[in-house]
Protein backbone atom coordinates (compact mmCIF):
# COMPACT_ATOMS: atom_id res chain seq x y z
CA UNK A 1 0.00 0.00 0.00
CA UNK A 2 1.37 3.60 -0.96
CA UNK A 3 -0.05 6.30 0.95
CA UNK A 4 1.47 10.20 0.93
CA UNK A 5 2.41 12.12 4.21
CA UNK A 6 0.20 14.68 3.47
CA UNK A 7 -2.88 12.09 3.19
CA UNK A 8 -1.47 10.43 6.58
CA UNK A 9 -2.06 13.74 8.37
CA UNK A 10 -5.83 13.98 7.37
CA UNK A 11 -6.54 10.61 9.03
CA UNK A 12 -8.09 10.34 12.74
CA UNK A 13 -5.95 7.98 15.19
CA UNK A 14 -8.64 5.74 17.13
CA UNK A 15 -8.00 3.14 19.50
CA UNK A 16 -9.37 -0.23 18.80
CA UNK A 17 -9.31 -1.59 22.63
CA UNK A 18 -11.29 1.35 24.43
CA UNK A 19 -12.77 3.11 21.83
CA UNK A 20 -10.66 6.33 22.36
CA UNK A 21 -10.25 8.84 19.96
CA UNK A 22 -6.31 9.70 20.30
CA UNK A 23 -6.26 12.79 17.73
CA UNK A 24 -4.79 13.42 13.96
CA UNK A 25 -1.74 12.42 12.75
CA UNK A 26 1.42 15.31 12.83
CA UNK A 27 4.30 14.10 12.16
CA UNK A 28 6.08 10.46 11.78
CA UNK A 29 9.22 8.91 12.88
CA UNK A 30 11.36 7.32 9.92
CA UNK A 31 14.40 5.20 9.64
CA UNK A 32 16.64 7.25 7.23
CA UNK A 33 19.13 4.11 5.82
CA UNK A 34 15.72 2.31 5.19
CA UNK A 35 13.50 4.33 4.38
CA UNK A 36 10.70 2.18 6.57
CA UNK A 37 8.40 3.97 8.86
CA UNK A 38 9.27 3.53 12.34
CA UNK A 39 6.05 4.86 14.53
CA UNK A 40 3.37 7.85 14.05
CA UNK A 41 3.39 11.39 16.41
CA UNK A 42 0.08 12.20 17.52
CA UNK A 43 -0.08 15.13 19.91
CA UNK A 44 -1.30 15.18 22.59
CA UNK A 45 -4.76 16.38 24.43
CA UNK A 46 -5.08 20.36 24.62
CA UNK A 47 -4.96 21.40 28.48
CA UNK A 48 -7.44 23.42 30.23
CA UNK A 49 -8.84 25.02 27.04
CA UNK A 50 -5.38 25.15 25.22
CA UNK A 51 -4.04 27.65 27.25
CA UNK A 52 -1.37 25.98 29.35
CA UNK A 53 -0.38 23.75 25.95
CA UNK A 54 -0.83 20.25 25.29
CA UNK A 55 0.11 17.12 27.47
CA UNK A 56 2.54 14.40 26.25
CA UNK A 57 2.43 13.29 22.86
CA UNK A 58 1.45 9.79 21.93
CA UNK A 59 4.20 7.66 19.64
CA UNK A 60 2.63 4.99 17.75
CA UNK A 61 4.90 2.06 16.84
CA UNK A 62 3.97 1.25 13.09
CA UNK A 63 3.94 -2.30 14.20
CA UNK A 64 0.43 -1.37 16.37
CA UNK A 65 -1.00 0.17 13.44
CA UNK A 66 -3.83 -2.43 12.47
CA UNK A 67 -5.96 -0.78 10.02
CA UNK A 68 -5.42 1.96 8.00
CA UNK A 69 -8.87 3.66 6.19
CA UNK A 70 -9.96 6.21 4.08
CA UNK A 71 -10.52 8.49 7.02
CA UNK A 72 -9.34 6.85 10.22
CA UNK A 73 -6.27 4.87 11.56
CA UNK A 74 -6.91 2.03 13.81
CA UNK A 75 -4.35 1.30 16.75
CA UNK A 76 -4.44 -1.41 18.84
CA UNK A 77 -2.20 0.37 21.74
CA UNK A 78 -2.79 1.33 25.32
CA UNK A 79 -2.29 5.27 25.14
CA UNK A 80 -0.86 5.22 28.72
CA UNK A 81 1.93 2.95 27.38
CA UNK A 82 2.93 4.92 23.82
CA UNK A 83 3.08 8.34 25.94
CA UNK A 84 6.35 10.58 24.95
CA UNK A 85 6.99 14.05 26.81
CA UNK A 86 6.27 16.69 24.45
CA UNK A 87 10.11 18.78 23.17
CA UNK A 88 10.28 22.23 24.56
CA UNK A 89 10.17 25.04 21.63
CA UNK A 90 11.88 27.33 24.15
CA UNK A 91 13.05 27.31 27.28
CA UNK A 92 13.52 30.50 30.23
Amino acid sequence: MIIKMSELRCKEVICVSDGRRLGFVCDVEMDTPEGCVKAIIVPGPCRFLGLFGRKDDYVIPWQCIKRIGPDIILVDVKPEDCCVPRRKLWSM
